[in-house]
């Protein structure tokens, strides 16, 4: 899995300093958006061509992880 720097970036001088994908201006969360609202993950891929499939994937194995490491630390 890439690193976390190679799928999610924050700089305040790209949508002040929200999270994106690393080397476009699509904020992370519209992805949680799509999918919370049932859309496949194929769906938001159309629509945002910038973020290829192997970052979204990986942005999602991250949130797993994150999920999972809080959930154990209880």
């Amino acid at each position: 899995m890439p690193a976390q720097n190679e799928v999610i970036s924050s700089d305040p001088e790209i949508l002040a300093g929200e999270p994106v994908f690393a080397g476009t201006r699509v904020p992370l969360k519209n992805l949680f958006d799509y999918l919370e609202a049932g859309d496949s993950l194929e769906v938001f891929l159309d629509e945002f061509p910038d973020v290829p499939r192997h970052q979204a994937v990986a942005a999602l194995e991250l949130a797993r992880e994150a999920v999972t490491a809080s959930a154990n630390t209880r």
